[in-house]
């Protein structure tokens, strides 16, 4: 099969199903006209299984001529909570949503990929797993896991995935072996004092103090505690105290997020733990502490690196693999897949400021530029192929 060729004929359906996708975006768990188009798109492909997982998460199983490994490829489908401004003709429908982040791209050429990969069947050494996975924004691939995604996938022996990059060069592909990005717990902080008058501080305890203690705490830590070479973030986002500016409050709300480039993250949290419970006793206060997984590390087998690496090397040129300077403090539960199977997981270059599509994820300016989505597949076929046939 000549890859390249196949991905140039498919390429203008696969656009026009990502501009679909993008005009009607859907928020995590809540994606059942994207999830309705992907089952009916594989249900037309007459792939061999084709299940509905989590809800609006599907899974479909493309069983080859030959026999061989059974190897899952992942698009996460969920969109955000905000209001495009990218000026798009084919801009959100769905006020307050939009895609901003590329998922509707990552969809539109796994169903792309899933194509060309059924019409060549019987030339495929193996079974291929294709899971849609709803919610990546919110820890989505947890709740596939532990409603039986993998065993429904057949326990594949390894998962490949991507993500479409606006700060990296177009015609770029980026990878790293081992971790790739941060794993990500949220915690929240309830401290408790005693409230009272404003007059009258000192008949009060006040968890505004300890909130303040607390946050110099995780500064400090941040800036002197940690070794640079084992990237570490906590990050407070959320405070909320008080409903008077002359009434002293009893409890406090703090929430943010510890992030960890690397394995330790369990000595992290039990020091953060710590840090938060000093810091609040020093001012009589009292704390409840809690930390939720938003995502594990993301790490690559170094094995499927080195594979990786090569094929990206013929996807778009040696010079044009990336391969420091790549690992981020942001997450992908991505990572809860491949902390369980060997995983695969790089990035796409997309950015060019000529056509805008080098804003940052996340932004209501965020632009796709479809360029990179014939490289996204041609990358992950070949990639497949060479590892199917190692």
């Amino acid at each position: 099969m000549d890859i390249r060729k196949e991905v140039n004929a498919v390429e203008q359906e696969v656009i026009g199903l990502r501009r679909d996708l993008h005009r009607h975006p859907e928020l995590g768990f809540q994606e059942f006209r994207t999830s309705k188009i992907i089952r009916d798109y594989l249900t037309a492909l007459e792939l061999d299984e084709v299940h509905s997982c989590s809800g609006t998460g599907v899974i479909g199983i493309l069983r080859g001529g030959l026999p061989g490994k059974t190897v899952m490829m992942r698009a996460d489908i969920d969109a955000l909570p905000l209001i495009e401004e990218s000026g798009e003709p084919f801009s959100s429908e769905t006020p307050g949503i939009a895609h901003a982040c590329g998922h509707d791209g990552h969809t539109a050429m796994l169903l792309g990929e899933a194509k060309i990969w059924a019409a060549h069947r019987e030339e495929i050494p193996g079974t291929l797993v294709f899971l849609f996975q709803p919610n990546e924004e919110d820890a989505g691939a947890q709740v596939m896991i532990d409603d039986g995604a993998l065993e429904l996938a057949g326990n594949p022996e390894a998962v490949f995935g991507c993500h479409l990059k606006s700060n990296s060069p177009i015609g770029t592909i980026s990878m790293v072996p081992g971790p790739m990005m941060a794993s990500s717990y949220y915690f929240r902080i309830r401290i408790r004092g005693k409230g009272g008058h404003g007059g009258y501080p000192h008949l009060c305890i006040n968890p505004i103090s300890a909130a303040a203690h607390v946050t110099a705490a995780i500064d400090t830590f941040n800036s002197l505690e940690q070794n640079v070479f084992r990237p570490t973030v906590i990050s407070t986002g959320m405070i909320h105290a008080g409903e008077k500016e002359i009434v002293i409050p009893d409890t406090l709300e703090m929430q943010g997020s510890v992030r960890c480039l690397h394995f330790d993250h369990e000595q992290v949290h039990a020091r953060f733990r710590e840090l938060v419970t000093k810091a609040c006793d020093l001012c009589r206060c009292t704390c409840e502490i809690e930390l939720k997984c938003g995502n594990s590390l993301l790490a690559n087998d170094d094995t499927l690196f080195e594979l990786a690496r090569e094929v990206a090397g013929e996807v778009v040129g040696a010079d044009n693999v990336r391969t420091r300077d790549v690992a981020v403090m942001g997450g992908d539960d991505f990572a809860e897949f491949s902390v369980r199977i060997p995983g695969m997981y790089y990035f796409i270059g997309m950015a060019d400021p000529e056509k805008g599509t080098d804003v940052p994820n996340h932004n209501t300016k965020f632009k796709l530029n479809e360029d990179a989505l014939v490289t996204g597949m041609e990358m992950q076929m070949k990639l497949i192929t060479r590892f199917m046939d190692s």
